[in-house]
Formats: C-alpha cells, sequence, structure tokens
C-alpha cells in the first residue's frame, strides 16, 4: 500500500516508530542533530545510516558531525558515501518512507516536503534490497576517531574564516559508490537549516555611514569577514553554532540600517572568542568590544551599502512578525510589539523565521543584481591566524 504525504513529517515519524521500532535503517544526505533526537527517543534497534561525509557539508551547516556523535554513541553503524541525494527510512518489515525531507528540522517542521508512506511487505522489502545494496558498497563504519579528526578539521576550517586564501579544501571523505553526480549543498541551503538568524549592527545610530560608502571600506575597517564583535558588557551567549549573522550597517542618506552581507556564526566561547592583544592593536576600538562572535563563508554585495537591504522595509512589510520578540510577544499578548523599539540600544536583533525567510531573498536578490564583493578581494584582507587563538579545544 503506497499513501502519498506532504506534509506533518513529524507525526509521520513518530507514528512509523510507535508501529515499530525493532530495526531502522536509514540513507539521507543531511542530518542534523535537533531532529535526530526526536528519532533516537524512540531507541530504535539495530541502526543502520547512510549519509554523506563531505566536509564541506559539515562546515556549511547543512548536516552535523554531533549528529554523528550522537548516532555512535546510540549503537549505530554509520556509512558515507559520495553524491548522495535519496532519502529512505525503514522501519522494521512493516514501513518505509521514501521523501524528498531530509532528516533535519526545517525539513521535519517547516519545508514543503512531499513523499509517500509504505506498508505492503512486497515494497518494504524492495527498499531493504535497495538499502542492503548500497550498504555493501558504502566502505567502512565510522568510527569516533574518525569523528574526532572531521570535527578538528572543520572547526579549523571555521575558525578561518572559511573563505581565507590559507585554508585547505575540505575532503569528501565517502565511499565511491559510483552514484550520479548531484548539486553541492548551496549556502542558501544551510539558511534554510538555520534554527537561529541575527541581524548584527555596525557601527552606531550616532556614527552613522553615507549609504555611498564602499561594502568593502566597512569590511576591511571591521574585519566582519571573519568576525562581528560585540562590547565589553554584552557577552555573545545566545548565538548558537550555524547562526546565520545577516551584517547591517547604520547609514544616514537615507537614515537606515542596510544589510550588506550574511555569514555562517559559530557560538561564542570565552577567551577563544575574546579580542587578542594583537586583535587590538590592530583595531583599537576592540578594546571597547572585544567579544567575537566568529563567521565563516562570508558574502557581501559589492559596490555602496546603499546596495543593501533595508531593514527598515522589513519593518514595514512585516510589522509584529520582524523579530523573534516582537513575535512571541504578540502571541502572549504582552510586551513591545513594535519592532522599531525592538533592536534599540542593542548590538543584533534575532530574527522571526518569517523575518529570516524575507530577508534572505532580498539579499540574495541584491547580491544577484549588485555583485558580491569578489573571492580574490576577501582573501587579500586580513584572517585569523591560529596560532594567535588561545585555548583552540575539540569536543571529544
Amino acid at each position: 500500500m503506497l499513501r502519498l504525504v506532504d506534509e506533518k513529517w513529524v507525526e509521520e515519524f513518530s507514528e512509523a516508530l510507535y508501529s515499530d521500532s525493532s530495526e531502522l535503517h536509514i540513507i539521507c544526505p543531511f542530518i542534523k542533530a535537533g531532529a535526530l533526537k526526536h528519532i533516537l527517543r524512540s531507541k530504535p534497534g539495530n541502526l543502520r545510516v547512510i549519509t554523506r561525509f563531505d566536509l564541506n557539508d559539515f562546515a556549511q551547516g547543512v548536516s552535523d558531525i554531533a549528529a554523528l556523535r550522537m548516532f555512535l554513541n546510540a549503537d549505530a553503524r554509520v556509512r558515507g558515501v559520495r553524491n548522495l541525494h535519496a532519502k529512505l527510512y525503514i522501519f522494521g518489515t512493516s514501513r518505509a518512507i521514501i521523501t524528498s525531507a531530509n532528516l533535519t528540522e526545517a525539513a521535519m517542521k517547516r519545508n514543503h516536503e512531499f513523499g509517500t508512506v509504505v506498508t505492503g511487505a512486497a515494497q518494504v522489502e524492495k527498499c531493504r534490497d535497495y538499502f542492503d545494496n548500497l550498504w555493501e558498497r558504502a566502505g567502512n563504519d565510522l568510527t569516533l576517531e574518525q569523528v574526532k579528526g572531521w570535527d578538528a578539521k572543520v572547526t579549523r576550517y571555521q575558525l578561518q574564516g572559511g573563505l581565507s586564501g590559507n585554508v585547505a579544501g575540505l575532503e569528501d571523505l565517502g565511499a565511491e559508490a559510483n552514484l550520479p553526480k548531484s548539486p553541492p549543498a548551496q549556502v542558501p541551503q544551510a539558511i534554510a537549516e538555520a534554527s537561529q538568524a541575527f541581524v548584527k549592527f555596525q557601527g552606531s545610530s550616532k556614527a552613522r555611514l553615507s549609504a555611498s560608502e564602499p561594502t568593502l571600506k566597512e569590511i576591511e575597517s571591521s574585519g566582519c569577514h571573519w568576525a562581528v564583535c560585540y562590547p565589553a558588557k554584552r557577552r555573545p551567549r545566545s548565538v548558537s553554532d550555524n547562526a546565520v549573522i545577516f551584517i547591517g550597517m547604520f547609514t544616514r542618506d537615507p537614515y537606515d540600517i542596510r544589510i550588506f552581507g550574511r555569514a555562517t556564526g559559530m557560538a561564542y566561547k570565552e577567551i577563544r572568542d575574546d579580542a587578542t592583544a594583537a586583535d587590538k592593536e590592530r583595531r583599537e576600538w576592540k578594546n571597547e568590544y572585544p567579544h567575537y562572535i566568529r563567521v565563516h563563508d562570508a558574502e557581501f554585495v559589492d559596490g555602496p551599502m546603499a546596495n543593501g537591504v533595508s531593514l527598515g522595509e522589513l519593518m514595514e512589510a512585516l510589522g509584529e512578525e520582524s523579530f523573534a520578540s516582537t513575535k512571541r510577544n504578540a502571541a502572549r499578548g504582552e510586551g513591545n510589539t513594535d519592532p522599531k523599539k525592538a533592536y534599540r540600544q542593542q548590538p543584533a536583533v534575532e530574527l522571526s523565521p518569517e523575518g529570516l525567510m524575507w530577508l534572505n531573498e532580498h539579499l540574495q536578490s541584491a547580491l544577484e543584481s549588485h555583485g558580491k564583493v569578489p573571492r580574490a578581494r576577501l582573501s587579500a584582507l586580513d584572517w585569523p591566524d591560529l596560532s594567535e587563538i588561545p585555548l583552540i579545544e575539540y569536543d571529544a
């Protein structure tokens, strides 16, 4: 029996696990820790997983190394293949799900994903045959020692900003299973999977730049291609790994905030993400703004600040749904719901899911219309030196 499904994938997976969790076999390119927690709560038996081992996926945040560690700690066997695109979930001998949905919270809860639930014994058996065939071509089982090494390599890449000309490219360590090559993961996909997004403000409302100022000049001056800075009394502990950081500048003529870049953020870690003496010598103002959210794979609109996206237009378009705080206050019927008051005296503001979608769409349009600051120009700027970053440690 086949049943078509285009919504409520969390409920479908919950029902399938409740029906039969004696075995769970997964084929899925991108897996995020948040969605995996829901699966592992059912403690499925004989858990086997085929996914991608492309370190670029982990660096971009479309898949989580933490998810691999969670699988192994749950006694799963995990293998990786190159160019994996299929998504198949097999629950014992009674049910299979074939879907467009990766094992991510965005796919399970927000994206429009389409697929079919298979419950006929013969059809489920064919799905198991497909899994077993790919499993045999998927190389060796993953180990925790490998995961630790990958985590260190990806973290080093991210700490160096991702686009620095001094970092080595990340490898695809999956087995060659002769699958057709699929398009690589793109930054917009990573943004779609993000659980958090912020607008980080550069400058101040009292010291605005002209909208004719070149974006590259601000990037070079601030170093926002590898870190955005917070004041001494505002350690940015609310930002999670893989949060999307939109970078905005206070402007005059027009009086606005122009969003001119976006990047992927790393959660703040004390000491590692505090300005060093060398950082403060390069940019004296970091004595007052010494705390970092390090970012990687940043991209910026080329030309003047005027080419960026207006935060004022976002607030006019979305109103109380612009930011996480105003949307939350509107839902509970108390507190500030005016977006223009939500970011006053703040170094950053967290976007709502609607705000993230609106801003990403408009910034993407600006990048396509005006072009991006060329990679060669960014590579010529200063980038972090790992020898200057204290206490680089990696979770086991």
